[in-house]
């Protein structure tokens, strides 16, 4: 997707994917992950989430990186936070506290950004992106964190004839080549079909949520 449509479905304040609690498979999972307090944990294309909030409190220095500067202006506002701002390369840096959001293009992050971040969460991120960019995404991740990273990620797969996406299709097979050099341990596969009514008037017979615990 182009930076111009997400910054688009901000200003038209279409972000359904933005979820209004806290994402119960990060309550349930994140703790089993060998972290140590004070690890510095990369969210990508992380919105507003709630779940920053919820892995500082965790104890975590939180990086989350997203293209919509509204998007890190509303988190700060939400939370009550007064944010320092400064600038980092291509992207500009707010800090409140043990979370950090950068606003710019995912792409431009370079290793010295991320080389300490040994954690990496993905809720919304993979599954955000059309197939050639999944592909770099994925393979960016690869080349920017250090070999003792972990984390988690969860994806969708459904039949991607019915719709357009986002939110896109990504199988089983796909997040696994694209974590190649990874270790890869499916921990959840949920079928959520009844609870996504987009997905039934579009003629899906199948919405599978997967969540994976990744690590290097």
């Amino acid at each position: 997707m182009e930076p111009a449509f997400w910054q688009q479905r901000w200003a038209d304040n279409q972000i359904g994917f933005h979820q209004a609690q806290v994402n119960p498979y990060l309550q349930q999972y994140w703790p089993q992950l060998p972290l140590a307090p004070g690890s510095r944990v990369l969210v990508p294309l992380c919105g507003k989430s709630l779940d920053l909030a919820w892995l500082a409190g965790q104890g975590h220095q939180v990086m989350g990186v997203e293209l919509s500067r509204r998007a890190v202006e509303d988190f700060f506002v939400e939370h009550g936070l007064e944010a320092e701002v400064r600038q980092q390369g291509a992207f500009e840096v707010w800090r409140s506290g043990d979370v950090e959001l950068w606003c710019g293009d995912f792409f431009a992050l370079r290793a010295e950004d991320v080389g300490d971040c040994v954690g990496l969460y993905d809720r919304a991120a993979v599954i955000a992106l059309p197939v050639q960019m999944r592909g770099r995404y994925m393979q960016l991740l690869s080349g920017l964190l250090p070999a003792n990273c972990r984390g988690l990620v969860v994806t969708l797969e459904y039949d991607q004839s019915l719709l357009a996406g986002p939110p896109f299709s990504v199988s089983d097979e796909e997040l696994r080549q694209g974590f190649a050099g990874w270790q890869v341990e499916q921990l959840e596969a949920v079928e959520v079909i009844e609870q996504s009514p987009k997905f039934v008037q579009a003629g899906a017979s199948s919405l599978l949520e997967r969540v994976y615990r990744v690590s290097r």
